[in-house]
């Protein structure tokens, strides 16, 4: 007997619509599989070939221009023009790139609702999903859900629930778009709508932390109406810590802003959790959670989201009262175990951080922040303009660099030559999403930062930039100052990583005489307690990149002063062949087995 997924690619219905709806009623428990329904196989429809955006682009707008009478019409110009359904996301870009339409909305939307409810293929549904979003009402939710449990349509049809019903957006993408899979029993509570059973699923979530990324956290919150049933159980404690928890994961600043930003609710749920913290238990990881909300609130994401004015301040005063607290202070005092150590040596580092007072900062900041480490966040040099952290405002594809990037290399000093610096790459690589520039100089007794550049927008990408900004250059140089000489974020392991890093870029030779040259020096991510120094190696350096071998050496903590541990290691490096003791870790593999190397197993 054949899946409902796999029956879908054999009996190609007469509507999409309501092929997904019966096999919805096959499905188990009236629940997809995981990622949803396969779109039903087109017999005629070529394979899939290598395609230009802009050539399908400009075929989409033609078939659109003007709007067809039935679906039946809109499918002949999309063959004719050889728009396909693996085309689907540029058909949106098209649909939402067309013009008001001429003809009265009422015509316009009755054959969006033709398109999605009597559409037979992906493109001609697409279009119609698409001008929902514009165009729809209540009425539409329902098809719209049931459309984007087919995995081609989810993005689509979740982008069009999210400006008619934002609840039901997150639930269909909770359905189908999420694939953690400790989610489905609160699925399941949330489609029965048993509000009892949605506060016991919640509860029972795998570890928010790592296991659920920030767009899910929203997408929990906004589906289960966690800041409602915050105001039915104000004495409820384990759900305050759980919104305390998706909250500082959506601020999480390795995610997308708009993982926290779209979330309606994100003020409101930001002020209960603050305002009931005194009912929590001065835990350390209660304190953890509100050291990150602070953090956020402060510097990060959080500080974009609508405040009314002097909201933000008086939550963060609330916070640093909390976290002051003799018993929240001391949390972490006796703990025994390496993670919650190290959780306990982060508060204690920066748990004064957001509280600090700043004077005369507030036109231009920089705020180096370590977050929890049991999130595994990274370190971040934070840059505010006007209060406004810069990167996640005008960028938001990836966090802004590393201290040892920007500030140990004097990459934000002012001269009078203007010096273009990146302030932040996209998580991916700058090659795939891109990269956010801008050129800093001196001017008199001002600093400009100006021509803004970004490299790479992907389609939906902010396209606004910051206007140049002048700064008086004596505040400027003063504010920087602090913050390259401010360690205090900083743990022994990437102190060790920092000076290890410094020295080697002032002394090439201590790699280059055994034919390598410096990598990527820092902490590890699985392991903050160790330095990591890898670098890349081939015989007199002759080699194409791809004939590079990437060796990685791990230096464990052993407790002793920072600067002689790096001492120690800069004097190995000086004397001993690294490729002796250190891991090859990548490369070409070809090369290595020429070399005599044994290629890792994991790679």
């Amino acid at each position: 007997m054949t899946t409902p997924a796999e029956r879908s690619a054999l009996t190609p219905p007469t509507a999409l619509h309501d092929h997904a709806a019966r096999l919805l009623r096959e499905s188990p428990g009236g629940l997809p599989p995981r990622r949803g329904f396969d779109l039903p196989e087109q017999p005629d429809e070529p394979d899939r070939e290598p395609f230009d955006r802009r050539e399908v682009m400009a075929a989409a707008l033609a078939a659109l221009s003007p709007l067809p009478d039935t679906p039946a019409a809109l499918q002949a110009r999309f063959e004719q023009l050889g728009v396909r359904r693996h085309h689907l996301q540029l058909i949106r870009l098209a649909v939402e790139e067309m013009p008001r339409p001429p003809e009265p909305l009422g015509m316009v939307r009755e054959l969006a609702r033709q398109l999605v409810r009597t559409g037979r293929t992906a493109p001609v549904v697409a279009t119609g999903i698409t001008l929902l979003r514009r165009l729809g009402e209540p009425e539409d939710v329902p098809y719209l859900a049931v459309l984007g449990q087919f995995r081609a349509l989810t993005r689509l049809a979740v982008h069009a629930l999210d400006t008619l019903d934002r609840r039901a957006a997150a639930l269909l993408w909770l359905t189908v778009g999420s694939h953690p899979d400790g989610l489905h029993p609160l699925v399941q509570a949330l489609r029965a709508d048993d509000g009892s059973a949605v506060r016991t699923e919640l509860l029972a979530l795998p570890s928010v932390r790592r296991t659920v990324f920030s767009s899910t956290a929203r997408r929990i919150a906004e589906a289960s109406g966690l800041a409602d049933l915050l105001d039915l159980a104000p004495s409820d404690t384990d759900l305050l810590a759980l919104a305390g928890r998706l909250l500082a994961r959506m601020g999480c600043s390795q995610g997308d802003p708009d993982d926290l930003l779209p979330y309606r609710e994100a003020v409101r749920l930001y002020g209960t959790v603050v305002t009931r913290a005194h009912l929590l238990p001065p835990t350390l990881d209660s304190t953890a959670m509100l050291l990150s909300l602070a953090l956020d609130l402060d510097s990060g994401i959080a500080a974009l989201l609508p405040w009314p004015p002097g909201r933000r301040a008086t939550l963060l005063r609330e916070l640093g009262r909390l976290l002051a607290e003799p018993l929240r202070s001391a949390a972490g005092a006796t703990a025994t175990e390496p993670d919650q150590r190290r959780r306990a040596d982060w508060i204690r580092r920066t748990g004064h951080r957001p509280f600090e007072l700043r004077s005369g900062t507030d036109e231009f900041r920089i705020d180096v922040v370590a977050g929890d480490p049991a999130d595994q966040r990274t370190v971040e040099t934070r840059i505010l303009i006007g209060g406004r952290p810069v990167v996640p405002a005008w960028f938001g594809d990836g966090q802004a660099h590393r201290p040892e990037y920007l500030l140990d290399r004097g990459l934000l000093r002012a001269g009078e030559e203007p010096r273009e610096v990146q302030l932040a790459e996209a998580s991916c690589t700058e090659g795939c999403c891109g990269a956010l520039y801008v050129t800093i100089r001196r001017d008199g007794e001002q600093v400009v930062w100006e021509h803004w550049r970004r490299t790479m927008p992907h389609p939906g990408a902010p396209t606004n930039l910051p206007p140049a900004h002048r700064f008086d250059a004596a505040a400027y140089d003063a504010e920087l100052a602090r913050a390259e000489q401010d360690a205090s974020w900083c743990w022994p392991a990437r102190t060790v990583a920092r000076l290890i890093e410094a020295q080697l870029i002032d002394r090439p030779e201590l790699l280059s005489r055994w034919d390598a040259r410096r990598g990527w020096i820092s902490t590890g991510h699985d392991h903050p307690d160790t330095a990591v120094v890898t670098f890349l190696y081939a015989p007199g350096l002759a080699g194409s990149v791809l004939d590079f071998l990437q060796f990685s050496w791990v230096i464990p903590d052993d407790g002793t002063p920072p600067e002689l541990q790096a001492e120690a290691a800069l004097r190995r490096l000086g004397e001993e062949d690294p490729k002796r003791y250190a891991q090859l870790v990548g490369g070409s593999r070809a090369r290595a087995e020429e070399l005599g190397y044994t290629w890792p197993d994991n790679r």
